[in-house]
C-alpha cells in the first residue's frame, strides 16, 4: 500500500508539474513572435562610446537639424539618359520629397559624367531607425520598376538597412520552421517511435517560448540591446541544445529502465546521473556566452546574455518539466521498443560503439597521434580564412536592390558618391584639414558644410558652417563606402588630418563606423578567447576533480576549433565562393564552438569517471565511450543539423556561422570525442585524474595489457 501510495504521489506531483509548465508555455508563446517588435539593427548604435566614429556622430548633430541617413536613388540607361528620364527623375524627386520620414528639400539630381545615370540623394530622418524600412519602400513604390531600358535602384545606407531590417524580419517563420522539421526528422530516425519524439520536442519549444518571453521584457525595457542575428541564434541555439539535453536524459532514463522495474526509480536514478553533467555542460555554455560582455561593441554585448538567457531557460525545462513527461509516459514513451526490467549491461544494446571502444583500447597511442595529426593538418587551412568586413554587395547571398544600385553607382560615380566621410576640425586649421585630407589616394573632393546646407547646388563662396568653433568636411571617397579600399582610405585619411597641429580633428562617417567595428572586433577577439579559456577551464576542473584531464580537453577543443576555421576556409573559398569573412566570425566560432563543443567532452568524461570509480580509468574509459557513444553522435548531429538551419537566410554572416557551427561539432563528435579523447584518456590511464584520489587507483582495468600478464 505504502509502494501504492509513493507511486501515485510521484504521479500526480509529475501531473502538477506539466500542467504548471503548460501554463507558462501558454503565457509566452506568443512572445516568441513578437522579439522582431523589439530588436534594432542599427550599426552606428552598436558602437563603444569612445570611438572617433562615435564621437563624430556626437558632433554631427550640432551641424543639423535632423539626424539623416542617406537613401541613394539611382537611374541607369546605358545609351544615355534621355529628356524624358530626366522628367521622369524630376517627377519621382518631387514625390520623394512629400514622402514622410524624408529631410527635405532635397539635392537636385546629380547626373554622372558619362550622362548614363541620374542618382537622387534622400535624407531620411534617422532618429526613428527601423522606420528607414518603411520610407526606403514607399521610395521604391514611388520609383517603380524597370522601364523601357532605364533601371531604377534604391542604394545607400538607407537601402542597405532596409534590406537588412527585411531579412532580420523574416526570422521568427522560416527559420523557426526549418529547425522545427530538421530536429522532428533526426529525432524520428533516432528514437523510431511514433511517440517518444514528442517529448524532447515539446520541451524545446517550451524553453524557446519561456526565452522569448524574458529577452523581449528585456529588450522592451532596454536592458539588453537585441538585434536580427541574435534573435536568430536564440532559436536555433535553443532548439539545438535543447534536443542535445533531452537525448542525454532519455538514453539514461532508458539505461534504467532496464535496472528498475518502477519508471519512477528509473526517473529519480537517471536525473541523478545525467543532470550534473546537463547542468555542467549548460553552465560552461552561459558563462562563455556571458563573457561576451567584455566586449566593447554592444551588439556582442548583447548576444551574450541573450543566448545566456536561451540557455538558462533550456537547462530550467529539461531538468523538471522533461523529467516529469518522461515518468508520466512511464516505459510507454518508447513503443515499439520498449525497455524491460531485466538488469542487462547498458553495453549490450550499444555494439557499434563497443567494437569502436574496443578498437581504442587496442591502438590507444596511435589512434589519437594519427587524430591529432589529421586535425594539425585540417587546422593549417587557417592562413587561407582571411578576416574582411563584407562588402554590401558580398553580404547578401542574393542581389538585393541595394547591392543594385551601389553597383550602378560605382560604374558611373566616384563610389562614395551620397555617403561620404565626414572631419569635424577646428575653424581655424579647416584649410590645412582639407588639403591634407585632399592628398589622400582614394579621396576624390573635399568640401566644407555650408549654411545653405544640402539644398541647391553648392556655392564654392559661400562661408562654411561654423558650430562650437568647429566646422564640417565631407569627403567624398573613390571607393564604394563598405569595401575595403573605402576602410583603408579612412584610416590614411584620420593619420592624415591628426597630423595637422591643432585641428582635434574627428573623422566618421559609414565607412568610419564600419572601421572602428573592425578594429573592437579584434579587441574583443584578443580579450575575451583567453578568458573563456579559463573560465571552461576552471568549470572543468570543478567537475572532475582533476588538473589534468581539464588541461587536455581543452587542449582537444582548440585543436578542433582550429581545424574547423581551416576546413571552413576551403569551404568558404572553393565551395560556397564567398569573398571572406566578417571581423566578429572568429570569434562568434569560438565561443560557440568551445563552449558546444566542449559539452560533449563533459558529457563523455562525466560518465568516464562515474564508470572509473567502479571498474578502474581504463575500464571506465570504455564503459563511457560505448555507452555515451550514441546518444553524443546523435545530440551532435542534431545541433549540427540545427545550425545549418542558418543557411536558409540570404545573410552571408549568418550563413558562414552556421556552416562553422555545423561543421565543427560534427568534427567533435566524430573525431574529437569518438577517437581523440578516448585514445588519449586510455593511454595516460589514471593519471588523467591527477591530482585526485582516483588517478592513484591500480585496478585490472587500470593496467595495460602487459602489466596484468606479469601480474598473473
Amino acid at each position: 500500500m505504502a509502494g501504492g501510495r509513493n507511486r501515485w504521489t510521484a504521479t500526480l506531483i509529475a501531473l502538477a508539474v506539466v500542467l504548471a509548465w503548460l501554463v507558462i508555455g501558454g503565457i509566452a508563446g506568443p512572445y516568441s513572435g513578437k522579439l522582431g517588435d523589439v530588436a534594432t539593427n542599427d550599426n552606428a548604435s552598436f558602437l563603444p562610446a569612445d570611438a572617433e566614429a562615435t564621437r563624430a556622430q556626437d558632433l554631427s548633430a550640432g551641424f543639423v537639424e535632423r539626424e539623416t541617413t542617406p537613401a541613394l536613388v539611382v537611374y541607369e540607361r546605358t545609351a544615355g539618359i534621355t529628356p524624358a528620364d530626366q522628367q521622369r527623375v524630376q517627377a519621382d524627386a518631387a514625390r520623394f520629397a512629400q514622402v514622410p520620414g524624408v529631410v527635405g528639400p532635397l539635392p537636385p539630381p546629380i547626373v554622372s559624367e558619362d550622362r548614363q545615370a541620374v542618382q537622387v540623394i534622400v535624407p531620411i530622418d534617422s532618429s526613428e531607425g527601423e522606420q528607414i524600412r518603411a520610407v526606403v519602400d514607399k521610395l521604391r513604390e514611388i520609383a517603380g520598376t524597370n522601364r523601357d531600358g532605364l533601371t531604377v535602384d534604391v542604394a545607400g545606407p538607407a537601402g542597405l538597412l532596409a534590406d537588412l531590417i527585411q531579412v532580420f524580419t523574416a526570422i521568427d517563420g522560416p527559420l523557426l520552421l526549418v529547425t522545427l522539421v530538421v530536429v522532428l526528422i533526426i529525432l524520428l530516425i533516432v528514437y523510431r517511435s511514433p511517440v517518444l519524439w514528442i517529448f524532447p520536442l515539446l520541451a524545446a519549444g517550451m524553453s524557446y517560448g519561456l526565452a522569448s518571453l524574458v529577452v523581449y521584457h528585456l529588450a522592451d525595457n532596454d536592458v539588453i540591446k537585441l538585434n536580427g542575428q541574435a534573435q536568430g541564434i536564440l532559436t536555433v541555439l535553443v532548439f539545438g541544445a535543447g534536443t542535445d539535453y533531452a537525448l542525454l536524459l532519455i538514453a539514461r532514463y532508458r539505461e534504467e529502465l532496464h535496472r528498475h522495474e518502477r519508471p519512477r526509480d528509473a526517473i529519480r536514478t537517471a536525473w541523478r546521473g545525467a543532470a550534473p553533467a546537463i547542468f555542467a555542460s549548460g553552465a560552461t555554455v552561459i558563462v562563455s556566452l556571458l563573457c561576451l560582455l567584455l566586449s566593447s561593441l554592444n551588439s556582442n554585448r548583447a548576444l551574450g546574455p541573450v543566448a545566456a538567457v536561451g540557455i538558462a531557460a533550456t537547462l530550467l525545462v529539461m531538468l523538471t518539466f522533461l523529467p516529469a513527461l518522461l515518468l508520466l509516459g512511464g516505459r510507454w514513451a518508447f513503443w515499439p521498443r520498449r525497455p524491460r526490467f531485466d538488469h542487462a549491461d547498458p553495453q549490450t544494446e550499444h555494439g557499434v560503439w563497443g567494437r569502436i571502444a574496443g578498437f581504442v583500447a587496442r591502438r590507444a597511442r596511435t589512434v589519437w597521434l594519427v587524430t591529432a595529426v589529421v586535425l594539425a593538418a585540417l587546422a593549417v587551412g587557417v592562413t587561407q580564412l582571411g578576416a574582411t568586413t563584407l562588402g554590401q554587395s558580398d553580404l547578401f547571398t542574393n542581389r538585393t536592390d541595394s547591392v543594385a544600385g551601389q553597383e550602378v553607382i560605382a560604374r558611373h560615380y566616384p563610389a562614395g558618391t551620397g555617403s561620404p566621410a565626414t572631419i569635424f576640425t577646428n575653424q581655424a586649421a579647416a584649410r590645412q584639414v582639407a588639403q591634407a585630407a585632399q592628398g589622400v589616394p582614394g579621396v576624390s573632393s573635399v568640401l566644407p558644410l555650408t549654411a545653405q546646407g544640402a539644398a541647391g547646388p553648392p556655392d564654392p563662396n559661400a562661408p562654411p558652417k561654423v558650430v562650437d568653433g568647429r566646422v564640417q568636411l565631407n569627403v567624398t571617397l573613390a571607393d564604394p563606402p563598405d569595401s575595403n579600399g573605402a576602410e583603408r582610405t579612412i584610416r590614411d585619411l584620420r593619420a592624415a588630418v591628426h597630423r595637422v597641429p591643432g585641428s582635434d580633428s574627428v573623422v566618421g562617417g559609414f565607412t568610419a563606423i564600419n572601421v572602428d567595428t573592425a578594429d573592437a572586433a579584434t579587441r574583443d577577439r584578443n580579450v575575451i578567447i583567453p578568458v573563456v579559456l579559463l573560465v571552461i577551464a576552471v568549470i572543468l576542473a570543478l567537475l572532475l576533480r582533476a588538473l589534468v584531464a581539464p588541461v587536455l580537453l581543452i587542449a582537444t577543443v582548440v585543436l578542433s576549433f582550429l581545424a574547423t576555421l581551416g576546413l571552413c576556409a576551403l569551404i568558404f573559398r572553393y565551395v560556397l565562393d564567398f569573398p571572406g569573412v566578417d571581423q566578429s566570425f572568429p570569434l562568434f566560432a569560438f565561443v560557440f564552438l568551445v563552449a558546444l563543443g566542449i559539452d560533449y567532452n563533459i558529457f563523455l568524461m562525466s560518465r568516464v569517471r562515474e564508470e572509473s570509480i567502479r571498474r578502474g580509468t581504463r575500464a571506465g574509459v570504455l564503459t563511457g565511450l560505448a555507452v555515451t557513444g550514441g546518444v553524443i553522435t546523435s545530440a551532435g548531429i542534431v545541433l549540427a543539423a540545427t545550425f545549418s538551419a542558418l543557411a536558409v537566410l540570404p545573410l552571408v554572416v549568418l550563413v558562414e556561422l552556421g556552416v562553422a557551427v555545423a561543421a565543427g561539432v560534427l568534427l567533435d563528435t566524430v573525431v574529437v570525442r569518438s577517437l581523440l579523447v578516448p585514445a588519449l584518456a586510455y593511454d595516460i590511464g589514471p593519471r588523467i585524474w591527477w591530482p585526485s584520489r582516483l588517478s592513484r587507483s591500480r585496478r585490472d582495468g587500470d593496467r595495460t595489457g602487459a602489466e596484468v600478464a606479469r601480474a598473473r
